[in-house]
């Protein structure tokens, strides 16, 4: 149990300054649009017309020249972008930190785009950690299918989880589409976070989508690429089924996940220590509304999730070991653009963490300026509570932090 615990510790303080992947100006190039035309709000939430990009496969061409020929249509130029993050972290009861691009940020390259009229590309170098190495491939091949585009996508990345195969709501359903940067705040506002489905993952999935809603279907296993042997089958399974459309001017979109399945180490052709081993299993229902409220922009989000004891998914972090106790999660939050370039954003979890059948409980407020389309400035606090945090009630919760403040820039160009 002390094992347990003092790695719980650890990977809290990590996965709250941890980089993420977020909006790509690669796409922006090939487009040649603004930042806005494919996100709500700010990036890297979806709008309408972004989820339909995605859809295509990454293949929608706007101004930029093209190489054509007899059965042959990809862009004159390979398409690159770059994001970095800087910034400042405090953890209560532990040292501030600052973050620096590729010391303690992130500093990270994507290249990808059209390879056929609808098939395409995208993948991550990042330069975070003891040397570079892709942080994220992922292959399309969506053709139309009755006006819907229905196809594969092969996907592997080191902390997305499988649902980065094809997501499209901005509930946190994907650790990509999500209104905050940091994991603690991000597991303030999404229970597919807070389950800790953000995990590494290699899988194969079947796609469907359609303006009014979408599929994913997908076998996996818990192994990033960086583990070099991969899978040697894929033993894990997760389900999404979202419908999408419109309720007094409100793009609204709700759906369910399902990850289910059991997994261990000999899944490889070289035994992965660093796998962990386990059954996967976790629900999540969602809801989202986008729309205006008093002449503002504003994203409404809620998610509800569980987790049978046993289940790896369900103790605010990333899979540590299996719960003792059933975990479950309700979070809300509010995405609003206030004006002068501000965004406000507000969130409120409650939970039951499945390591000690405690409340593990949260509010999140924050606010976003947006220097600009690409530049992004975003302050958050999180405040976490419950009697899993009570040292009187949990021993595991010794020099846990209560309380995280974030303020940290976004750079994409």
């Amino acid at each position: 149990m002390k094992k347990v615990v003092l790695s719980l510790a650890g990977v809290l303080a990590a996965g709250a300054f941890a980089p993420e992947a977020s909006a790509l100006p690669v796409f922006a190039r090939q487009t040649g649009m603004a930042c806005s035309g494919c996100h709500f709000n700010h990036a890297p939430l979806l709008n309408a017309f972004g989820r339909s990009f995605k859809s295509s496969g990454y293949t929608l061409m706007g101004a930029q020249g093209k190489i054509e020929g007899e059965n042959v249509s990809i862009p004159d130029t390979l398409n690159m972008g770059v994001l970095a993050t800087a910034g400042y972290e405090k953890i209560q009861n532990t040292q501030g930190k600052w973050s620096l691009p590729s010391s303690g940020g992130e500093l990270s390259i994507f290249y990808g785009g059209r390879i056929t009229d609808n098939m395409g590309f995208l993948s991550e170098l990042s330069t975070v950690g003891a040397a570079a190495a892709t942080g994220a491939a992922k292959l399309l091949w969506m053709p139309e299918v009755g006006g819907a585009k229905i196809g594969l996508v092969l996907d592997t990345n080191n902390g997305q989880g499988v649902a980065h195969g094809f997501e499209v709501l901005n509930t946190g359903a994907v650790n990509v589409h999500k209104i905050a940067i940091g994991q603690t705040h991000i597991n303030a506002y999404s229970a597919a976070q807070w389950m800790g489905t953000n995990n590494a993952t290699t899988g194969v999935s079947l796609v469907g989508s359609h303006e009014t809603g979408f599929f994913n279907f997908s076998a996996y296993d818990v192994a990033p690429q960086s583990m070099g042997a991969g899978a040697s089958n894929m033993p894990l399974h997760y389900g999404r089924l979202a419908g999408l459309f419109d309720v007094a001017g409100f793009d609204m979109g709700a759906g369910v996940q399902r990850w289910y399945g059991n997994t261990n180490a000999i899944q490889f052709n070289v035994a992965q220590a660093a796998m962990l081993a386990g059954k996967y299993d976790a629900t999540v229902f969602d809801v989202q509304a986008q729309g205006e409220i008093a002449g503002m922009s504003t994203g409404l989000y809620a998610s509800y999730g569980v987790a049978p004891v046993g289940s790896m998914f369900g103790q605010g972090t990333l899979p540590i070991a299996a719960n003792a106790f059933k975990a479950k999660s309700l979070n809300m939050a509010m995405d609003m653009n206030v004006g002068f370039d501000l965004i406000a954003r507000a969130a409120l979890r409650r939970a039951t963490n499945g390591q000690d059948g405690l409340a593990d409980n949260a509010v999140m407020i924050g606010v976003i300026y947006e220097y600009a389309q690409n530049v992004e400035l975003h302050l958050t606090r999180t405040n976490n509570y419950g009697d899993h945090y009570n040292p009187a009630m949990n021993a595991a919760a010794t020099g846990l932090g209560k309380a995280t403040t974030s303020l940290l820039a976004e750079i994409l160009f």
